[in-house]
């Protein structure tokens, strides 16, 4: 997609479904790497799973007749919403252990940490933040220190930008991306999912080790620039971004 609409959570459509296990708590590739194997299309506003040549469409959110349900992410649990048991199995089938497919509706509460909290925003079912920023001169400069180069995919930003130094995004407060004012909040730490290939599902050292060679702050890893928004409106690739 090449436009999305802001809003307090992030992208709209990114992060808002998730797969659980049978205590309905968050499966994520740092324990299940061949989630990576999941490629997600939205087509016409219908959103499109494939798995290894097989594919399923997932219903639109207002379909769901399911009675709400708690989830764990991390330490928060959130209100949700199943699918139904026809994508349950068909993602158990494919990831080889049982889950269940949810979606979080866009007015559920899921408090960004108040210690980075801008106006007590609210963020979907990303780790810890609606948005996340990376330079792509970082990835290049990454890059330059290993063996073997990795995409950008392994970091999953929603904005690459061009045009500045590397880890230029490290100190960015309030910057704008077309017509939409973001605040930049702390930089982003990184796990082991950045050392899952995404196109094969399996899990290596790298890029971590090399980051952790020299993006090391206190115990933390940091690749990227994590930001809540201020505006709300549409967002498009090739649109100017401004510092404030």
């Amino acid at each position: 997609m090449r436009s999305a609409a802001v809003l307090e959570k992030g992208l709209a459509n990114d992060r808002r479904w998730m797969l659980v296990d049978e205590n309905n708590v968050f499966l994520t590739q740092r324990q299940h790497p061949r989630l990576a194997l999941f490629r997600m299309a939205i087509d016409n506003s219908t959103l499109r799973v494939s798995f290894d040549g097989d594919s399923c469409e997932i219903p639109h959110p207002s379909t769901l007749t399911s009675a709400p349900m708690e989830a764990q992410v991390w330490d928060d649990t959130v209100t949700v919403v199943e699918a139904g048991s026809s994508f349950h199995s068909w993602f158990s089938t494919r990831l080889g252990i049982p889950s269940k497919l949810v979606w979080f509706p866009e007015p559920n509460a899921r408090s960004v940490d108040p210690d980075f909290a801008f106006r007590k925003e609210n963020v979907s079912l990303a780790d810890a933040f609606p948005v996340l920023v990376i330079g792509l001169a970082s990835l290049n400069d990454l890059n330059s220190r290993l063996e073997s180069p990795v995409p950008m995919n392994r970091f999953r930003p929603n904005f690459v930008i061009e045009g500045t130094n590397p880890y230029e995004e490290d100190g960015w407060k309030e910057f704008r991306v077309g017509n939409n004012r973001f605040r930049g909040v702390k930089n982003c730490s990184r796990c082991v999912t950045t050392t899952v290939d995404q196109d094969s599902g399996i899990k290596g050292r790298e890029p971590l080790l090399t980051l952790s060679r020299y993006r090391k702050e206190g115990d933390k890893i940091n690749f990227g620039r994590n930001a809540v928004a201020v505006d709300h409106y549409m967002v498009h690739e090739g649109d100017e971004i401004v510092l404030e």
